[in-house]
Order: structure tokens, then C-alpha cells, then sequence
């Protein structure tokens, strides 16, 4: 009987359980072919959808971005290096203008305190903003911030380097994808909101083709790819349900922090509560592809490795996989966000309260609600990835065609990666 490669082989360790590699799996080509179909019947709805929310709520005309001037007629903002830097309680600098009109001159600065404390060293890049109406005072320079040009592009070109050497080509398409899905956000998300566009469905549209390019580029069009998209697109719809009800009934309104007030001034007619949920939906999507793809992989790589399996024990031991990465997911997203509003969180517990006071306070409990919606959307889509994987594969009872057959068994790790077309 012919074969199929598809991306996913399997390595079973000695305990029975199959380990996370992706090498080649062997299918036949009529499963190959069934899969295929069942797969593009389920996608290419989903894909036309895609292209069509694309179509029908691009932005089109002139839009907000950029259209609010930074400084007034005559402003500039130049860069400087310090040339002394801060002493104690001291709050002033001396700079070396490199841009600009006074560039060369050796100026003072006044940097804030909060800046001050931390300290400014010598040699330190930073930006000023020149005010020429400020000429007569002696002080037309205003610190701004500091450059971090150099060490920014420098942790970039690292980050690349590691990705490119562990993953290799591997790696660059999903470098690729990621720069293509920030691109989405860039040209598409963020003008169709600032023009007043359903946030629910820019979520909703957004999300989906960002899955398209990040899971197809990253690891290829393959049957093993596209169950796992599947499966993102049902944590996706858990996701944003979850997110539209729990901001619905816990009353939140989107106004947690400054910024959030300060765009409620700028876009009068923003739901401030919508943007919420859409950014709550996107904010999944990483976590879901991750954990996804890897369950797909652990279903097609166990019927690889044991075609005579049913569907409910490929299934039984996909979860076994599974539950592993539930119980290290459980708290990822939960360290993800305690990481980034540690400062709010702190300021939070200033104030006598009991722990549920805290964390149900405006400022908070955005931050809780989007931790638990993202986490449970994460955790119904292992299943629910498992479970459209196992009913694709198809059992062969016949022993003998299996051990008679030197073709129907798994090729080693190390093999081509050709892919599987959906």
C-alpha cells in the first residue's frame, strides 16, 4: 500500500508515552487523501471568511495615525550625550548636543527626578526637545528621554541569531510570520478601530488571518498544521465569547489606566469596553498556537506509531500529553501578566483592603479577567485539538498489513519534512 510523509514522526521513550519531536509520519495516501478533504472542508470556509473581513473593514481614506504633531512650529527634537552625569539629589546634567542647531555646544539639562534617582551616567544617549521660546529663560533644552537605538537593535539581531541557530529555516519562517501578523496589527487592527470599526469584529478578523500566516509560515501547509489551526480557532471562539460576557457581567468598562481614559477623550465614539475584549482575544492567540500545533503533532505522531489504535485511545493518549501541558500552562499566562502590572499591583496593596477587594478594584481586575478568559480558552483548546485530530485518523486492524509492510512504519526523527498539502 502507497504512503504518505507527513510532517510529525514519532519517538516513543521507554515508558510508552511519545515524545515531542517532529519528524516524518507515514500515512497511507487514501487516510492522507481523506484527511485532506475533511481538513479543506472545514478551513477554506474559514479562510473565505477571512479574506472577506479583510476586504469588507479595511481602512480605507485618511486615518488618525500620525496626525497629531508631537511638538508646536519651531519645536525640534534633538539627541545629546551626557557628558556629566547625575551626583546624589543632584537633578542636572551636562550634554553635548549631536543634532540640531546648537549641535557641538555643551549645555545643562534638568532631568526629572524620578529620572535623577535612577541615575544618568556619562556617555548616555538621551533625547532633548529644543523650545526656542525658552531662549530667554537659559534653559531651551527639556529632557525628553533616553536613545535606546543601539541597545534595542542589539537584542533584536541576538534574538534573531539564537532563533535562526537552534531552528534554523524552520525559525526564519516563524520570524516571518511573526513580522507579517505584527503587520496585521499595524496596517489593519489598530486604523480599523481608530476609525471606528466594530472592535468585536476587527478582533474576530484579525485574530484569524494572523493564525493563517503565523501557523502556515511557521510550520508549514500540512494536515498536522491545519488540525492544530483548527483547534486555535475553537480556543479563539471560547476566548471571545468568555471575554464578551465577563466584561459584560463584572461591569468593566475599560477605564483601568490613564491611557485607556485619554483614548476615551481622543475617539468619543471608541467603546472602551469592546476594545477590551478585543484586546483580550489577541492577546491569547500565541499561547493557543503554541499548544495547539504540539497536540496535533502528539495525535498524527501516536497513530503513527500505532496504526491499529482507536480513535478513543489515540485520543486518551494525546491527552495524557496534553493534561502535561495544561498543568504548565495553568500559570503561564497568570506570571505573563503579574510580570507586566507588578507596578499597579504594588500600588494596589498600598491600600487596607481584603485580597478580593484588591483584585476586584477597577485597575486590577482587567488584568484577572483577561488572565482567566485567556486561560481557559488555552486550556479548552488541547482538547478540542485532540479530539479533531483523533477523528481524522483512522484505525487499521489488520496486523498483518502493518508488520508485512516495512513502509507503513515510522521513519526515524531525523528524516525529510516534506509537507502533507491540506
Amino acid at each position: 500500500m502507497a504512503k504518505h510523509s507527513e510532517p510529525g514522526g514519532p519517538a516513543d521513550d521507554a515508558d510508552g508515552v511519545v515524545a515531542h519531536e517532529h519528524g516524518a509520519i507515514t500515512l497511507p495516501d487514501a487516510e492522507a487523501r481523506r484527511a485532506r478533504t475533511v481538513l479543506l472542508a472545514c478551513v477554506l470556509p474559514l479562510l473565505v471568511a477571512t479574506v472577506a473581513g479583510l476586504l469588507a473593514l479595511w481602512p480605507r481614506g485618511d486615518t488618525p495615525i500620525g496626525s497629531i504633531p508631537l511638538g508646536a512650529p519651531g519645536v525640534t527634537f534633538d539627541e545629546a550625550v551626557v557628558l556629566e552625569g547625575t551626583q546624589g539629589a543632584d537633578t542636572e546634567v551636562l550634554v553635548r548636543l549631536e543634532t540640531g542647531q546648537g549641535a557641538g555646544q555643551s549645555v545643562p539639562i534638568q532631568v526629572p527626578p524620578e529620572v535623577a534617582r535612577e541615575g544618568v551616567d556619562a556617555g548616555a544617549r538621551i533625547r532633548v526637545i529644543f523650545v526656542p521660546e525658552a531662549l530667554g529663560t537659559g534653559v531651551p533644552y527639556v529632557f525628553v528621554d533616553f536613545d535606546r537605538d543601539v541597545p534595542i537593535g542589539i537584542l533584536v539581531g541576538i534574538y534573531a541569531a539564537v532563533v535562526l541557530l537552534v531552528a534554523r529555516w524552520r525559525g526564519l519562517a516563524a520570524m516571518a510570520g511573526l513580522g507579517m501578523s505584527l503587520a496585521v496589527v499595524g496596517f489593519f487592527v489598530v486604523p480599523a478601530l481608530m476609525l471606528g470599526t466594530s472592535p468585536l469584529l476587527v478582533a474576530l478578523v484579525g485574530s484569524s488571518a494572523m493564525m493563517f500566516v503565523s501557523l502556515y509560515l511557521a510550520h508549514g501547509v500540512s494536515i498536522r498544521t491545519t488540525t492544530a489551526l483548527l483547534g486555535t480557532f475553537g480556543g479563539l471562539a471560547v476566548t471571545t465569547a468568555l471575554a464578551a460576557w465577563s466584561t459584560g457581567a463584572a461591569r468593566l468598562v475599560g477605564t483601568g489606566s490613564e491611557d485607556q481614559v485619554m483614548l476615551a477623550g481622543t475617539f468619543p465614539d471608541l467603546s472602551l469596553s469592546a476594545l477590551l475584549v478585543c484586546g483580550i482575544v489577541i492577546a491569547g492567540l500565541g499561547a493557543l498556537n503554541d499548544v495547539t500545533i504540539t497536540q496535533a503533532s502528539a495525535v498524527w505522531e501516536i497513530h503513527a506509531a500505532d496504526p491499529t489504535a482507536s480513535r478513543r485511545r489515540v485520543f486518551s493518549r494525546a491527552m495524557r500529553i496534553g493534561r502535561d501541558h495544561i498543568a504548565s500552562t495553568v500559570y503561564t499566562l497568570a506570571f505573563a501578566y503579574v510580570g507586566t502590572a507588578l507596578p499597579l499591583i504594588m500600588l494596589a496593596s498600598l491600600y487596607d483592603r481584603t485580597l478580593l477587594g484588591t483584585l476586584t478594584t477597577g485597575e486590577i481586575v482587567e488584568e484577572v479577567v483577561r488572565t482567566l478568559v485567556s486561560s481557559i480558552g488555552l486550556v479548552l483548546a488541547i482538547p478540542a485539538t485532540t479530539g479533531i485530530a483523533a477523528l481524522l485518523v483512522r484505525s487499521s486492524r489488520a496486523r498483518g498489513e502493518r508488520e508485512s509492510d516495512p513502509s507503513a512504519r515510522v521513519r526515524p526523527s531525523g528524516g525529510s519534512d516534506s509537507s502533507a498539502g491540506v
